[in-house]
């Protein structure tokens, strides 16, 4: 008789992610978790953050309350929240226990008590393994992946993986690159040390981001 397969823990998801590879659902409804491995990654460099005209305004005028780590489980069921979402149950719990350990991370946008906007990810050494945001105002996941990347270059990051390269990412600086140059930079990274601390950029320090890039 075939063996059962073992669930996947969160060791088991930490390895995954040190060995550049990342889990993935086919649909909120489905119970399994396969994992992925593509040809070709897709990057944000943290020196490399585009900041158009109309981003920077939204960010100089502040329009959002910016928290860390005050509603992780809300910012992952809000980035499930879609018609065709990657984010099952199992995994969403998988990143639960990651954020109970201190190796998973939101950034999230508030306007009065309503969470608008965020970011979240899974950190190991100086990587980050950006997974998924979300946006329910204009701008507000853009204003967000800002904010993180600050936090990320102030905390001594070195990769921000997005996985896949989006139009949305690519119009933020986001590249990609092959599969052997991203297991070189992660191998790098994974020498390193650093976290994510508090507190959150102020939005001069996200604007001096423009000035580094433009």
């Amino acid at each position: 008789m075939p063996r059962d397969t073992p669930p996947i823990t969160a060791e088991t998801l930490l390895m995954a992610y040190a060995s550049g590879v990342f889990p993935m659902a086919e649909s909120r409804d489905d119970p399994d978790i396969f994992w992925v491995d593509p040809r070709r990654r897709g990057v944000l460099p943290l020196d490399g953050l585009r900041i158009s005209r109309s981003l920077a305004k939204r960010i100089r005028q502040a329009p959002w309350r910016v928290t860390l780590n005050a509603a992780f489980d809300a910012t992952v069921a809000a980035c499930a929240d879609r018609d065709e979402t990657w984010i099952n149950p199992p995994i969403a719990r998988l990143y639960s226990q990651l954020h109970a350990g201190g190796l998973a991370h939101s950034l999230e946008l508030w306007e009065e008590d309503t969470l608008v906007g965020g970011i979240y990810g899974v950190t190991l050494g100086t990587a980050f393994f950006g997974e998924s945001m979300f946006s329910a105002r204009r701008d507000a996941s853009k204003v967000a992946l800002a904010f993180m990347v600050a936090l990320l270059r102030r905390e001594g990051f070195t990769l921000f993986d997005t996985q896949f390269l989006t139009e949305h990412l690519a119009s933020l600086g986001g590249v990609e690159i092959s599969r052997a140059a991203y297991r070189r930079r992660l191998a790098a990274a994974l020498e390193g040390k650093a976290r994510i601390r508090g507190p959150v950029p102020q939005s001069s320090e996200v604007m001096h981001l423009r000035s580094q890039t433009s």
